[in-house]
């Protein structure tokens, strides 16, 4: 049911609902991506300030108003808690909102809620490691598989999914290869290649061009500002930013980009 056709009320009920959750799943990924990358158990301990170590509490870890809150400093013992933090559980909470506004009361809003999640916790992790796991990456093409029964067309989704992870990541896959030998060092790492893949189950073919483009544009951006930080660019979060607005708003340009030559 799209938002636009419940009660003013109950639309924005929704929305805030779903804002909150995107927030609290955004603090749940940075506490994930942070002990990946530590090689912490998720599972295990609770969360603690990273300079005094001093476990923290409920007033310290509402996603976003506690970082205002405390003026971005532990509570504890005074050192700076970075912006990342609030940013990232900011960005989830968007795109959780862009989610259930494109998509309303649907199934295709919960997967791409969680998709985006998982999208999150690889950017992270590859910002930190420049490394993109595979475990995350097998998550994102399970849950598409799982939620395949419940579209409209299930066979035509196979094959419009299918197509899209095969042709991105094959055609990558070569492209790389050759660029490889041609200037003889490492051009773009597997773990992108995967992350291509795995998205253009979602996304489908006419899509995945769109996916690419914006990639290549907040890449260019973003290598530039790592650049001049002497820092290294890992593609992995531009590939995840990009793909927000790509798998909610690209068919749309698609068709309208197709209609123009009818």
């Amino acid at each position: 049911m799209p938002i636009s056709a419940m009660p003013p009320a109950a639309g924005a009920y929704l929305i805030l609902l779903v804002f909150l959750c995107g927030a609290c799943g955004g603090s749940f990924v940075n506490c994930a991506a942070s002990r990946r990358v530590r090689g912490e158990k998720l599972a295990r301990g609770r969360s603690h300030c990273m300079a005094c170590g001093h476990t923290l509490g409920v007033r310290d870890l509402a996603p976003i108003v506690s970082w205002l809150c405390l003026r971005g400093k532990c509570r504890f013992c005074g050192e700076k808690i970075s912006a990342r933090y609030p940013l990232t559980e900011l960005l989830l909470a968007l795109a959780f909102t862009a989610a259930a506004v494109r998509f309303g009361l649907s199934q295709r809003t919960v997967e791409y809620c969680l998709l985006f999640a998982l999208l999150l916790l690889l950017a992270l992790i590859d910002l930190e490691t420049m490394e993109i796991p595979n475990l995350p990456l097998a998550f994102g093409a399970l849950l598409w598989a799982v939620c395949l029964p419940l579209e409209p067309d299930p066979l035509k989704s196979l094959t419009r999914g299918l197509l899209g992870g095969l042709l991105p990541g094959g055609l990558l896959l070569l492209f790389v290869l050759l660029m490889d030998k041609l200037m003889k060092r490492e051009t773009m790492g597997g773990g992108d290649i995967k992350l291509f893949a795995m998205l253009g189950l979602y996304a489908g073919p006419a899509v995945d061009l769109v996916l690419v483009l914006a990639s290549c544009l907040l890449g260019l951006v973003f290598g530039r500002v790592r650049a001049r930080r002497g820092q290294p660019f890992p593609f992995g979060p531009t590939i995840a930013a990009a793909a927000v607005p790509a798998l909610l708003w690209g068919p749309a340009l698609v068709e309208w980009y197709m209609g123009l030559f009818v």
